[in-house]
């Protein structure tokens, strides 16, 4: 019965988050109709839109070309690589001679000092930019013409320090990176969703975030962050405390997913959630309650061992249902994901999925990126434990 029992309260949890979900998008719709209002009456200042590369990546040249596709005044673009020899350095500078309009500069910053070595580029970046207003973004991102305009006019308002997007994973081949697209389309968007109509933002998404220098400069520049790998979540918090207000815009962006084995898959992550689990401990401890189909397959097999087969059919049943519901209703309808509308039942597997990525998370604080080992301690920082030959 104790299993049974773990399982009712498992999909009833999951149900409530759902609903909070779905009222949550209510409130993001909101909140993007009245900032197309402010945006129409808004003068734009030029703005630095600040791009670390590394090596190539599916799709380089579209995503870095949609940048300077933008229906924004003015705005100049930083590339920066660690190494003249990077495969994404020709990438950069062909677009650049291609698109002579918009100011453009390539740097070399040298093999990174840091543990996250983007935010080692975004701080040499930083430093470089003309303008006032930088706006970060990764590689492996496309946005629509209005993306500029959309993250920049909340950051006119003073007290707004940061703006942050929400993001559809784009697979570009495989079906383990469609288990990691579809996680960032409906798992990751639903919990963003919800955080804000629960607090608010009081973090960032990595694939867009763009600041002000004064609230950048509020918390001690990016070089507050440099033990970070979740730079991204502790560059809102930190300028949450600092007494400014986070954004989530009302734009949505794609995100491309190369093409990776399961494992790849699997230690990314494994990363992501172990780094989550020391930035906020009790956050991360209570989203393994959020998962259905875990519930729901647990309380088909207790209700057959226990003679109740039947409640066991329903919670399974009501554990598709309320997945598929999410997946239908944030990754296709909200974000606009259409692998969400052509395969939606391809969530309940990725739901299944996090569970495990989650519950592992609480059996390793090691992680490798790039060329190191690293070991996550206490309140996210991590230790470089070793270098990757």
């Amino acid at each position: 019965m104790i299993l049974l029992a773990t399982a009712v309260i498992g999909t009833c949890s999951s149900t409530v988050f759902l609903l909070l979900a779905l009222r949550a998008v209510r409130k993001f719709q909101a909140q993007g109709s009245a900032e197309r209002a402010r945006r129409n009456a808004a003068v734009f200042p030029p703005v630095s839109v600040l791009k670390p590369l590394h090596g190539p990546e599916p799709r380089l040249k579209e995503n870095l070309e949609s940048f300077y596709r933008q229906d924004y005044p003015a705005y100049e673009i930083l590339f920066a690589v660690d190494s003249n020899d990077d495969a994404a350095l020709p990438v950069a500078r062909a677009l650049a001679a291609r698109h002579p309009q918009i100011p453009t500069r390539v740097m070399v910053t040298g093999e990174p000092p840091w543990p996250n070595p983007p935010n080692w580029c975004f701080q040499q970046m930083s430093e470089a930019a003309q303008h006032p207003i930088l706006v970060t973004s990764d590689s492996d991102v496309f946005v629509g013409r209005a993306y500029l305009k959309e993250v920049v006019s909340p950051l006119l308002n003073p007290e707004v320090g940061m703006v942050t997007c929400l993001y559809r994973g784009y697979n570009a081949g495989g079906f383990w990176s469609g288990m990691d697209a579809i996680g960032m389309s409906v798992e990751m968007a639903a919990g963003v969703l919800t955080a804000n109509l629960m607090e608010g933002m009081k973090f960032g998404l990595g694939p867009t975030i763009a600041v002000r220098k004064d609230s950048l400069a509020a918390i001690g520049g990016y070089t507050a962050l440099k033990d970070y790998f979740a730079n991204d979540f502790m560059i809102g918090s930190l300028i949450d405390k600092a007494g400014y207000r986070v954004v989530l815009s009302g734009h949505v962006i794609d995100h491309v997913v190369a093409p990776m084995s399961f494992m790849q898959m699997w230690r990314r992550q494994v990363r992501w959630a172990t780094s989550t689990r020391f930035s906020r401990p009790k956050g991360h401890f209570g989203s393994g309650m959020i998962y259905s189909i875990p519930y729901g397959a647990l309380g088909l097999v207790a209700g057959a061992l226990s003679g109740h087969i039947w409640l066991g059919v329903f919670l399974l049943a009501w554990s598709i249902a309320n997945r598929l519901t999410e997946a239908l209703v944030i990754g296709w309808s909200t974000l606009r994901d259409p692998a969400c509308l052509r395969s939606p039942w391809k969530y309940l597997l990725r739901d299944a999925l996090g569970f495990a990525i989650w519950a592992a998370s609480y059996f390793t604080r090691n992680a490798s990126w790039r060329s190191g080992n690293y070991t996550v301690v206490q309140g996210g920082k991590v230790v470089r434990t070793a270098i990757l030959k």
